[in-house]
């Protein structure tokens, strides 16, 4: 079902354009909702409570954004990857690279996320010993699923799993969510009382401070946080990728319009499934079993199934556990196909080869690289199993706020962007974020850094975003201005393509 015509290139990266609104609109949902978003925000609104659920609106604002702003000069502009896009204006090996690098930087930290948490989870859902051993198997045998779709699927094979998987995870979250407000009589206020009480924290479970602190640094860097969240996760490459796949202007508009009602209403699923399981688990069981509440919303179905061992019981759990599942491996796969999609794209057909490749070589290429990618990430997800990953998601955020974001809406809106100024943004913005996470909190100094023995910390905040995000837009500024006056009959160029292609571009016009 997922593979079929596998050996044609447009099929493989757009699925010949095939899908209709309501569809792509739930593949978009689907890609836009990482096992992160699942499991992540779900065990921070149930451990933090207020800090969780500005997190998970934050996160459906993103896509708002992306709706109203990006989605529809991204689909007039592009054609397979963000690559095309950024080229548009500026063609040339070194935009291909900078492009393929940002999208590998951006795509590869999630992977390594997803995947190690697999291992975790599925260790716990299958009640195997919590070793080396049994989640390094895990992992391999997820990745191993992730690479066999990803080839052989393609966009088209993706969008199914997508469309599969949101359908699975909002039946089975709305199924908890209304258990939850049935055990407390249908009254939202009864369940945050009950929360407070749960989370141990009291009126604090309903003000900003848990997940990062009250001083008046933590605050920035929670302000910071929000802020990288909105730029960044909707830019991401796999998701923005999801627009070519759409026929016109007017069905990328339908195609947003489901994707930002099914991630909102998803969103809003989250927070009450999160402040269920503060009332109901209790955060000291939440922690005990991951300190980072992973696996809330599985213990969440345990409890609210009725007793241990009955039908109930056994029943949800299992439909929670098959929807962390199917998220997991859906995750996984649309983003290998991003990263494959450059790699093969981006710095193999039009770097390597300056355009001048076959079709069908590409292709192949395309199926191989996926298979590269999906085997770094096994191998990397193996090797930091034991770490605290949840930095890595935070970098590859902070990634696409800082770099992808402002090199796309300067492309996109600025007649005065040049190639400096392009190079600038995506390595400055990359290089910045990356820096200032590697000396940040979240990496040492803190008990729950990833080095918690370390301390090499000299960035105050455990999210980059505060400096790196306008670091990348001067950055992008800067180099396009000084570029202006080194090369001026290159930028008075680069201004003509982008006047030629602007109708088109902002109002779909030939």
């Amino acid at each position: 079902m997922a593979g079929p015509d596998r050996d044609d290139l447009t099929n493989f990266y757009t699925g010949y354009l095939t899908l209709t609104p309501f569809k792509n609109g739930l593949a978009i949902a689907g890609d836009y909702i990482s096992a992160a978003t699942v499991l992540s925000t779900t065990g921070i609104v149930a451990l933090a409570g207020y800090d969780g659920y500005v997190l998970a609106v934050s996160t459906a604002l993103s896509l708002v954004l992306l709706m109203f702003l990006l989605a529809e000069p991204l689909r007039n502009a592009g054609r397979f990857t963000m690559g095309d896009v950024l080229a548009r204006n500026m063609p040339g090996r070194a935009v291909r690279i900078a492009a393929c690098v940002v999208t590998l930087s951006a795509t590869l930290p999630f992977l390594v996320v997803q995947l190690s948490g697999a291992g975790s989870l599925l260790t716990f859902i299958l009640d195997l010993p919590h070793v080396a051993g049994a989640r390094t198997a895990c992992i391999v045998i997820i990745g191993t699923l992730m690479i066999i779709y990803a080839a052989l699927g393609g966009m088209r094979g993706t969008a199914l799993i997508q469309m599969i998987k949101i359908v699975i995870l909002l039946g089975t979250s709305a199924v908890v969510a209304a258990l939850v407000l049935n055990r407390f009589g249908w009254s939202p206020g009864n369940v945050l009382r009950a929360a407070q009480h749960g989370s141990g924290a009291g009126p604090a479970f309903l003000q900003q401070g848990l997940q990062l602190g009250t001083s008046a640094v933590d605050r920035l860097d929670f302000i910071g946080l929000q802020i990288t969240v909105v730029l960044g996760v909707a830019c991401l490459p796999h998701i923005t990728m999801r627009l070519y796949s759409a026929r016109d202007v007017p069905a990328v508009r339908r195609s947003m319009s489901w994707a930002v009602g099914t991630v909102t209403t998803f969103c809003l699923l989250v927070i009450i499934m999160g402040t269920g399981a503060a009332a109901l688990v209790g955060s000291r069981y939440i922690t005990a079993a991951d300190p980072q509440g992973r696996t809330s919303v599985l213990m969440l179905s345990q409890v609210l199934g009725g007793a241990h061992d009955s039908a109930g019981t056994t029943i949800l759990y299992s439909a929670v556990a098959g929807m962390v599942f199917i998220t997991l491996l859906s995750s996984v796969a649309g983003m290998t196909l991003a990263a494959a999609s450059s790699l093969a794209h981006d710095l193999f057909a039009h770097a390597a080869r300056r355009g001048h490749v076959d079709p069908r070589t590409e292709m192949t290429v395309a199926v191989w690289t996926s298979v590269a990618v999906g085997t770094l990430a096994i191998g990397l997800s193996t090797l930091v199993q034991d770490w605290n990953v949840g930095v890595l998601t935070t970098l590859a955020i902070c990634i696409g706020a800082s770099a992808v974001a402002p090199a796309l809406t300067y492309s996109l809106f600025w007649r005065g962007f040049t190639r400096s100024g392009l190079l600038a943004s995506l390595y400055g913005g990359a290089a910045c974020a990356l820096l200032l996470m590697v000396f940040s909190k979240a990496v040492s100094g803190t008990p729950s850094a990833v080095f918690p023995n370390a301390d090499f910390d000299m960035f105050p905040m455990q999210s980059t975003g505060l400096v790196s995000v306008p670091f990348g837009y001067m950055a992008g500024w800067l180099g396009s201005r000084l570029d202006h006056r080194r090369r001026a009959a290159d930028s008075l160029e680069n201004r003509r393509l982008y006047e030629e292609s602007e109708a088109r571009l902002l109002a779909a016009a030939e």
